[in-house]
């Protein structure tokens, strides 16, 4: 079951880089098969539906608030709290702390590559797709970009918190 939580966190993080969203079928099928192992025993975590839930409620509760402030993107959200089943309320502190590490290094190194363009290249990527939308009275709006792939970083530090991190 731990190798198919780091797939999961892999295809996460890798949509997340490239598209800078997370679909809700690859928030559900994680979601999904969390529920399962929990419901068979399985659960590579040794956790609890307790503890499994309230990682889950706390990890959408929390990001949820970002998100009302227009901080981060719904499948963010959605995302923490999938991740939420799969690793309890303990594990979700060191992983947030990880992946905030994470997106702040990204920010950093994008906002110097913006001021100083040594590397355009590097910036576009960091920057991700530019994308556009359709607003209601039939115009072409801009979208509001997302520079920084909150989930893949998300996924990133669980897997490393999986690996290294974990006390067994």
């Amino acid at each position: 079951m731990r190798l198919a939580c780091l797939l999961w966190l892999l295809f996460v993080a890798v949509y997340d880089f490239r598209q800078r969203r997370v679909p809700n079928w690859l928030v559900l099928a994680g979601a999904t098969v969390a529920l399962a192992a929990l419901a068979l025993g399985i659960q590579p975590f040794n956790l609890e539906w307790s503890t499994a839930f309230t990682g889950a409620a706390v990890g959408f509760g929390c990001l949820l608030l970002i998100h009302a402030a227009g901080f981060m993107g719904a499948g963010d959200v959605k995302f923490a709290g999938a991740l939420g089943l799969w690793v309890g309320l303990s594990a979700l502190l060191p992983i947030w702390i990880g992946a905030s590490l994470l997106a702040g290094l990204h920010s950093a190194f994008w906002l110097a590559l913006q001021r100083w363009p040594v590397l355009p290249r590097l910036a576009l990527m960091l920057q991700g797709p530019s994308f556009s939308s359709i607003d209601s009275d039939g115009g072409a709006s801009p979208k509001r970009r997302r520079i920084v792939p909150y989930a893949a970083y998300l996924a990133m530090a669980t897997a490393v918190w999986m690996v290294w991190g974990r006390q067994s």
